[in-house]
C-alpha cells in the first residue's frame, strides 16, 4: 500500500534564510548557509524564545540533537548547537549560542521534553551548564569523574583509571600509569610522516653499498680464470689416452644412431574396422 505523505521530497533553502531572519528579529546576531544548511546564530539569553518562534510559526516540529562544539582560543569557547526538523516541510536549521564555562544557557525542556537528556549529554562532555533542567547530572561517565572528555584541553589519556579489586570486590579508581609515554603525532598526514626521525627509527639506517670489485691481476698458468677459453689444439691438451685420441679422430659415418633402432609402428589407418557386434 502507498504511503503518500504532504511533506516534499526534497526541500529548497531558496529565500529561508531571509525568512527567519526576519522572524527572530533582535533575537538573530547573525544567519548563514554553509554546506547546504541553514546555520542561525541567536543570543544565549533569548534561546527559548527563538526556538519556540521556529516551533510554533515555522513548522520546525522536531527537536533532533543538541551538540556542543567546543573553540579554546575564544572567550566564549563552547557553541551549543540546536537541530530541528520541519516534518511537514522537509527541511532543518541549526540554531546555535556561544556560552563558557561559567556562563548557563537557558533549557529548552519547557519545548522539548526529550532536550533534558540531550543537554545531560553536552554537560557531562563540554561542562556547559543549562539553567532550570530539572536533572542536569552526568548521563555517559561514571559517578566522580573527573574533567569534560570532549573539551579539546582533555588529556587522551584521562586523569584516572579504573579496575575491579578481588581484595576489595569492587571497581577501584587509580591514577593513570602508562607503559610508555603517549606518542603525539605533530604532523597532518600519517602516510607523509616527519622531517625528523623518529626514536628508534635511526636502527633503520640504510647500510652504506658495497665496495667496488678490485681489480684481478693478470691471468697465469693454473688460474681458474675463463676470460680466454681453453682450445684442445694438439693431442697433448686433451687429457685422454691415445686410444680416445685416435677413436675421436675417425671419420662417421652418419648412420651409428640408426643401427639398433626399432621399426616404426604400423599406421592405424591400415588396420580392419572392427565389426558393431564383436565381441557381443
Amino acid at each position: 500500500m502507498t504511503v503518500l505523505h504532504s511533506a516534499p521530497r526534497w526541500s529548497s533553502n531558496e529565500g529561508v534564510k531571509e525568512v527567519l531572519s526576519a522572524a527572530l528579529g533582535a533575537m538573530l546576531v547573525k544567519a548563514d548557509e554553509e554546506h547546504g544548511e541553514i546555520l542561525l546564530t541567536v543570543a544565549r539569553d533569548s534561546v527559548e524564545d527563538a526556538l519556540r518562534v521556529l516551533r510554533d510559526e515555522h513548522e520546525y516540529q522536531q527537536l533532533m540533537d543538541i551538540a556542543g562544539v567546543d573553540y579554546p582560543q575564544r572567550a566564549e569557547r563552547f557553541d551549543v548547537c540546536y537541530c530541528l526538523l520541519s516534518v511537514t516541510k522537509n527541511h532543518r536549521v541549526i540554531v546555535k549560542v556561544a556560552t563558557d564555562e561559567a556562563t548557563p544557557v537557558p533549557t529548552v525542556t519547557t519545548l522539548w521534553p526529550n532536550a533534558g537528556w540531550y543537554e545531560r549529554e553536552v554537560y557531562d562532555m563540554f561542562g556547559v551548564l543549562f539553567s532550570g533542567n530539572p536533572d542536569l547530572r552526568r548521563i555517559l561517565t561514571d559517578y566522580g569523574f573527573q574533567g569534560h572528555p570532549f573539551r579539546k584541553d582533555f588529556p587522551l589519556t584521562g586523569y584516572v583509571e579504573l579496575r575491579y579489586s578481588e581484595e576489595d570486590k569492587r571497581v577501584v579508581y587509580e591514577p593513570v600509569q602508562l607503559a610508555q609515554d603517549l606518542r603525539q603525532f605533530d604532523f597532518m598526514s600519517p602516510w607523509e610522516g616527519a622531517d625528523y626521525v623518529l626514536p628508534g627509527d635511526e636502527k633503520a639506517v640504510t647500510p652504506p653499498p658495497a665496495p667496488a670489485p678490485v681489480a684481478t691481476a693478470p691471468e697465469t698458468k693454473g688460474s681458474a680464470s675463463v676470460d680466454k677459453p681453453k682450445t684442445t689444439d694438439s693431442k697433448a691438451d686433451t687429457g685422454a689416452g691415445e686410444k680416445a685420441n685416435d677413436a675421436a679422430a675417425k671419420p662417421s659415418d652418419g648412420n651409428d644412431s640408426a643401427v639398433n633402432a626399432p621399426d616404426a609402428p604400423k599406421s592405424t589407418e591400415d588396420r580392419p574396422a572392427k565389426n558393431d557386434g564383436e565381441g557381443a
